[in-house]
């Protein structure tokens, strides 16, 4: 019987997070098919047996791994208040931390989205974690429009998903498959694509003329209550 983490003892806990750290470490190091349970096992220090009281299979054990990974990911590439609040500033500093985040973590991030290729309850995974960054992207994009400083007639979520896709492309272009690209040109690049998508420019500070912009085809985003002026502006979903 598999002990649910809301019922575990600290000893328990202790024991399940020795095995996902475990875990991760075995799946970074090679593929999913190669891992082995007894493997994991050696490193977290525990029996066989053990693992089965917390994890059915190795593939429950990596949908954990890369759960933890993912909200990691966000968590790094959330802007603080130490970067200024203007909107350009901040979407520059989510694509800096956002790469830095990809590099640490990006064998494990390719191995979920292979495994979703083949496995539904992996793809079904997989949208659920960065649904979590295009809802972020998204609300950002939403409060900027509310401010008069993004095009209104942009869908946000579509918006999101797609702009997030062009810097998570290049993540993995530029640190998987070797691309030569300097940081710091890298991340002014991203930053201006993203920022002249939505009308946004490093000044913007006021709302400009959206009206040579709109079409019946493309309404302007619906009204909604304005952000406080402290609310965090957009930053890039994955």
């Amino acid at each position: 019987m598999i002990v649910k983490s809301e019922v575990l003892t600290a000893r328990g806990r202790r024991t399940r997070a020795a095995l996902v750290d475990a875990g991760r470490e075995a799946f970074a190091m090679q593929p999913l098919d190669g891992v082995r349970i007894d493997d994991v096992c050696a490193r977290a220090g525990v029996s066989h047996g053990t693992f089965y009281t917390y994890f059915d299979s190795k593939e429950a054990l990596f949908r954990e791994v890369a759960g933890v990974v993912v909200g990691e990911m966000f968590t790094a590439s959330v802007v603080g208040p130490a970067v200024s609040g203007a909107p350009y500033e901040r979407i520059e500093a989510a694509n800096r931390l956002y790469l830095r985040a990809w590099a640490a973590n990006s064998r494990l991030v390719r191995m979920l989205e292979q495994a979703a290729t083949t496995d539904e309850s992996f793809a079904g995974l997989l949208l659920e974690l960065r649904e979590v960054f295009v809802r972020r992207g998204a609300e950002g994009l939403r409060r900027l429009q509310d401010q008069g400083l993004a095009d209104p007639t942009l869908d946000p979520r579509l918006t999101a998903i797609m702009l997030g896709g062009m810097v998570e492309h290049f993540a993995h272009v530029w640190l998987d498959l070797g691309e030569h690209a300097d940081e710091a040109a890298a991340v002014d690049l991203l930053t201006k694509l993203w920022a002249r998508a939505i009308g946004l420019t490093p000044t913007s500070t006021s709302p400009p003329d959206w009206s040579s912009s709109r079409s019946a085809a493309s309404p302007p985003h619906p009204t909604e209550p304005p952000s406080p002026p402290d609310a965090d502006p957009l930053e890039p979903p994955r």
